[in-house]
């Protein structure tokens, strides 16, 4: 089977993530996949604007009151949707983000916080997509220090997969590569993206329902994510509630000792601890059932609130002025 891959870069040109892209994507390519590499600031991409377009029409499909799914309402206006629309056509994607503020960068967070109208699961509930590309991911934070100034790169980079049912086999945090082709003077981070690129080449060759993490398998607090993100749990929308949670993949248990390190680590209820599990289509069609019904509570209480509403409609305060 041929096999095609992309690389995400959402970095400066022939910087640190570019090269870590490279290298993985060389292994790939030299193993026969076809390969293809993409920089998000060569690319029109604007903002979610919030208009709910997209989840409005779910939810009218699923109410049946609506019949076809028009998608984003900006898709027409930049080049998200041809970006979405090649990236459904890959087996496997390496995204390389530059950690600011300990998180990724904002042309990245640009980007992903588009999906939402690409969701697949949500998709896949209404009929619109009726096949799942099955996509796998190697995930890349750089930054020019230790994990302590990018705690949130790789999770937060992480949580924006699931909206694309990606699944994460691998994930990579570079570290202390402050300036373009830092990273080649530790040339051992180098071939760990290269270890990265056959990492995805394994995940593309293993059969979908036996596929599993090709990383550090101690990495992180979840089991089964991998993230380092773990919360004490709180009431959900329907009333489940779990001691601790993972504040990516939302599986829930309680709090123990990884056997291996010693460190912290989620257990997960082995009953129904995946039950809010996002990387599970099922957990996240869920959420499309809250939104649906948070939409319809709304819509009977809208009159209650109209006055009030008008009133915080009319307010105006003073604003600041640019000149340009």
């Amino acid at each position: 089977m041929a096999y095609k891959v992309m690389g995400v870069c959402a970095g400066r040109k022939n910087g640190n993530g570019e090269i870590a892209v490279k290298a993985a994507l060389k292994v790939l390519q030299e193993k026969g996949a076809e390969v293809e590499m993409i920089n998000l600031f060569d690319y029109d991409i604007l903002p979610c604007s919030g208009c709910e377009g997209c989840t409005m029409q779910m939810g009218n499909i699923a109410m049946g009151k609506q019949k076809e799914y028009h998608g984003c309402v900006l898709k027409d206006k930049d080049d998200v949707d041809q970006l979405v629309t090649e990236l459904h056509t890959c087996n496997g994607v390496i995204f390389a983000v530059p950690t600011y503020d300990l998180a990724p960068s904002s042309v990245y967070l640009r980007f992903a916080q588009r999906f939402l109208a690409y969701e697949l699961s949500f998709l896949k509930e209404i009929g619109v997509v009726k096949d799942d590309p099955h996509t796998v991911a190697g995930l890349i934070s750089v930054g020019g220090s230790m994990h302590d100034w990018q705690p949130l790169a790789l999770e937060v980079l992480q949580a924006s997969m699931f909206t694309m049912s990606i699944t994460p086999v691998d994930r990579l945090m570079i570290q202390r590569v402050g300036r373009p082709g830092n990273v080649l003077t530790t040339p051992e981070q180098v071939e760990r993206a290269k270890q990265m690129g056959e990492h995805i080449w394994e995940a593309m060759n293993t059969p979908v329902e036996e596929r599993s993490w090709l990383g550090d398998p101690n990495d992180g607090v979840c089991p089964n994510c991998h993230s380092s993100l773990v919360y004490p749990g709180d009431a959900h929308w329907d009333g489940v509630e779990f001691p601790y949670e993972c504040a990516v993949c939302g599986c829930g248990g309680t709090l123990g000792t990884n056997p291996e390190t010693g460190k912290p680590m989620l257990e997960i209820d082995p009953e129904n601890g995946h039950i809010r599990d996002r990387f599970i289509d099922a957990s996240r069609a869920e959420h499309l059932n809250e939104i649906v019904q948070t939409r319809i509570g709304f819509m009977q209480r809208q009159g209650e609130i109209k006055p009030l509403y008008d009133e915080y409609k009319s307010m105006e305060f003073p604003t600041v002025e640019v000149s340009r």
